[in-house]
């Protein structure tokens, strides 16, 4: 291997099945956005361009601080019949912390024509993955679309409450563990919202946004854009989000990373020998072996990724 260079993890990881499904995504629920000024409403808070939804196309976004730094990600949709309901947007978001986005979105209305209404109730989020998961479209009575981050990550699912179950195995697909998805997404090295990013101080190029589709350069202000738009121009991204391999037992999110007795991260989420972590660019990039708790830890490069040229 030459000096420098990290092992690719350009490939999903085989995990035995044609074609599976997460029935329903624990992590994940789901926010409405109504009204005749929703795509505009969004348009001035979100890091994707809101003009590119439209039904089985979503886009992925983050809302930041007016600092720049992460507070929220999101899948943004076109409501469909069933699922949410036409003249609709769907934002897919963090299930625990999507009450707190609900109430923020509402402060932000102020003589906006919209209306913002929690669904994680009367919503459920399930994702197909394999290499058949492209077949089940269209699904009538749910928003579905592929990933607008990495297809091979598969369809994001909105249904009704209950329903998921029924419309896939309708299909022929056949139910996985979380484990199964969870191996998937760490082996491509996806973040996770505030799993892997951490609310008010990650920025979204530490974080994959940039090659991951989750950033329009094109688009008008939003909030955050100006210190998102200078690190992209001045380089000053040293640190960045990199799928590992764990070689012993998984330490627990947040634990440091050294090399050679210096911190250089931590680690984020995982399952089995799979992992993300924070990790500074040079450290990722250097000879010497990375440790967390005393276990190995083994960085590489996504296929996804794009890194500066290594200093000679």
């Amino acid at each position: 291997m030459a000096a420098g260079r990290l092992p690719s993890s350009g490939a999903a990881p085989s995990l035995g099945y044609v074609s599976s499904f997460l029935q329903s995504d624990p992590h994940r629920s789901v926010i409405a956005i109504g009204g005749p000024d929703r795509v505009e409403f969004l348009q001035g808070l979100i890091s994707n361009d809101t003009t590119k939804i439209a039904v089985g196309q979503a886009i992925w976004a983050a809302l930041l601080t007016p600092q720049g730094r992460f507070l929220n990600d999101m899948f943004v949709a076109a409501g469909d019949g069933a699922a949410g309901g036409a003249n609709m947007l769907l934002l897919e978001t963090e299930r625990e912390r999507a009450p707190a986005l609900a109430k923020k979105l509402g402060f932000f209305k102020l003589r906006s024509k919209v209306t913002v209404e929690d669904r994680s109730a009367a919503m459920e989020v399930a994702v197909v993955f394999g290499p058949d998961a492209d077949k089940a479209l269209p699904i009538d009575g749910a928003a579905a679309f592929v990933d607008p981050r990495l297809p091979s990550l598969g369809l994001r699912v909105l249904a009704p409450a209950g329903t998921a179950m029924t419309l896939l195995t309708a299909r022929g697909f056949a139910p996985a563990p979380l484990e199964a998805y969870e191996s998937l997404r760490l082996g491509l090295g996806v973040p996770d919202g505030s799993r892997d990013l951490q609310p008010e101080k990650a920025l979204l190029l530490e974080s994959g946004f940039d090659e991951l589709n989750g950033v329009d350069w094109q688009k008008g202000c939003y909030m955050g854009q100006e210190l998102t738009a200078r690190t992209k121009y001045r380089g000053l991204v040293k640190k960045r989000l990199f799928p590992v391999r764990v070689e012993g037992a998984l330490p627990a999110s947040g634990v440091a990373v050294h090399q050679n007795g210096q911190d250089v991260g931590e680690l984020r989420s995982g399952t089995g020998d799979r992992a993300i972590a924070l990790l500074r660019i040079d450290a990722a990039r250097g000879a010497a072996a990375l440790t967390a708790n005393g276990v190995r830890i083994v960085p590489e490069i996504p296929a996804w990724m794009r890194l500066p040229e290594a200093a000679e």
